[in-house]
């Protein structure tokens, strides 16, 4: 059977991108209208969510992904004004230093909150509606490289993305009778505006010895997986985490050498 050019097109979809306002999230909800899709962009700042559902030409809607009524409420109010969504793109996250030893109760329940329940919440939710209506459709989570390798300094972070892949696994299998896929990215470092202010220039500087492909990732290439994945192009893949990572995750821990251009293990 012959590869149809259109099965990648998303047209006459409705998608919900969480965390769509900025980063990661923006450009796979760009991604996804671009390839036909109708997108609705859940993002809790409420300039960034306008901002970017005007840019994009999106429905925005201004949500908190971690409180359940508020997810109830963004579904409704998508459906009500662009149909039945059939994708749904996990995309929120959030990270910051939190060493073993100092870790406290509430920062470990703020780091769950921010990148493994909200995944629980909207994906119970969208799939829920799906299976009523009898229609099959693509759900995403964007999890990271941290959630297959140590990360010292963010055992909760690292925690909560392993999390994501293996519940992205079980929620394939459940779910795969109502002709619903479950899949996930996962990304390493990728050049986004919060990685230019936080880094400017400098950010790029050695970077390439540690990724194979010899640069940091772009956000149209997350968004390029994303739109794979939703589409029908990806019919029969689920319950998979696709790194897009430039091999980081294949290299292990192997890095270039910059004078010699041979691999090394460790940075030396």
């Amino acid at each position: 059977m012959a590869i149809d050019p259109s099965n990648i097109l998303l047209n006459g979809r409705v998608a919900v991108v969480t965390g769509g306002g900025s980063g990661i999230g923006r450009g796979i909800a760009a991604g996804l209208a671009a390839f036909g899709a109708s997108v609705s962009v859940w993002e809790r700042d409420s300039r960034a969510c306008a901002r970017a559902a005007n840019d994009i030409g999106a429905l925005g809607v201004t949500t908190d992904v971690r409180d359940s009524g508020q997810v109830d409420a963004a579904l409704q109010r998508t459906e009500a004004e662009l149909g039945q969504v059939t994708i749904l793109v996990n995309n929120v996250g959030g990270v910051f230093f939190s060493p073993l030893l100092e870790t406290t109760e509430n920062g470990w329940d703020a780091l769950y909150r921010a990148n493994l329940r909200h995944v629980l919440l909207c994906t119970q939710r969208v799939a829920g509606h799906l299976v009523k209506a009898g229609v099959p459709g693509s759900i995403i989570a964007v999890t990271s490289i941290e959630g297959v390798r140590a990360a010292p300094g963010y055992a909760m972070y690292a925690a909560a993305k392993a999390g994501v892949i293996n519940y992205t696994k079980t929620a394939a299998l459940e779910l795969a009778t109502h002709g619903i896929r479950v899949n996930a990215i996962a990304p390493d470092i990728t050049l986004t505006e919060g990685l230019s202010q936080l880094s400017g220039a400098a950010a790029p500087a050695g970077i390439g010895n540690m990724v194979p492909l010899g640069r940091l990732g772009r956000v149209d290439e997350i968004a390029s997986a994303a739109v794979f994945l939703a589409s029908d192009m990806a019919g029969y893949i689920t319950g998979q985490t696709l790194h897009v990572d430039g091999g980081t995750h294949a290299a292990g821990g192997w890095y270039r050498d910059p004078q010699t251009g041979d691999y090394r293990l460790g940075p030396g």
